[in-house]
């Protein structure tokens, strides 16, 4: 709901004007929210530390991350002073892996900070430590490389695009550490599909056509004001007379042009 919330808000508090198209995209991106929290899945019930510990040191997800922990060390160190000044892929690519570990340390703390009400020793715990300086170097790295990012491309086409990728990763890892897919029904997971794929069209109607001025009152008129196409002469031996207007009718010279 960040992107058509955010919109809404700006047209109302900032005076930005949300055309036509920006609004069916605030709709688009509405309705696919809501496909998405009907057929999502349960999440697995982790209440403690120690059931987050052996989440975290499940075979799968220590392979899930060694890769992306690769990916982004890549990314950083290779092709971001290479390709980062110009392509947008690489500063928002970077921001949307290193998602994964901020979404996974913050689902931590949260189920660290209930346990500190509950009066459980937290605290004391390394797992809480180890995600508290993840959170914050996560958080750090995306904040840098995004603003970069901002600072060179269009912002209709980082935040679209940006929101694609950290949404795929996020979706990617509750998959693979929290295993809420597993016990989801067909009809469910092409629900979730279909509206997260709503998302994306809505964002992008939301981001790549706000500049256009398009409403219902003048929607005929963009409809119909198309440019007369030009007329191409195929044949090479055409003999035309131009037409000076500038020039009396009894003054106007005879000037033939042969086309070869």
């Amino acid at each position: 709901f960040s992107c058509p919330c955010s919109a809404i808000l700006s047209s109302y508090l900032l005076g930005e004007r949300l055309n036509l198209l920006g609004k069916l995209g605030c709709l688009l991106s509405l309705v696919g929210s809501t496909v998405m929290v009907i057929h999502a899945p349960e999440d697995e019930e982790v209440t403690t530390l120690e059931e987050m510990t052996s989440k975290l040191q499940e075979p799968g997800f220590l392979a899930y991350a060694a890769i992306l922990l690769a990916l982004c060390l890549l990314l950083i160190f290779y092709l971001a002073p290479r390709y980062g000044q110009s392509s947008i892929l690489v500063y928002l690519t970077i921001c949307s892996v290193i998602g994964a570990f901020s979404v996974s340390s913050v689902k931590g703390l949260g189920i660290a900070i209930k346990g500190f009400f509950a009066g459980q020793p937290v605290l004391q715990h390394p797992l809480t430590w180890i995600l508290v300086i993840t959170l914050v170097a996560s958080i750090t790295t995306q904040i840098n490389y995004l603003n970069k990012s901002l600072d060179i491309f269009n912002t209709s086409l980082v935040f679209p695009i940006y929101y694609v990728l950290f949404t795929t990763i996020v979706i990617t890892t509750s998959i693979i550490l929290f295993k809420e897919w597993v016990t989801m029904t067909v009809v469910d997971i092409i629900g979730t599909v279909c509206g997260f794929l709503t998302i994306i069209l809505g964002v992008f109607l939301l981001h790549a056509f706000k500049d256009l001025d398009v409403s219902l009152g003048n929607l005929p008129q963009v409809l119909q004001n198309e440019q007369p196409v030009p007329v191409t002469r195929d044949d090479k031996n055409i003999l035309i007379e131009v037409d000076n207007s500038s020039i009396t009718p009894e003054d106007k010279p005879k000037v033939f042009v042969l086309y070869s």
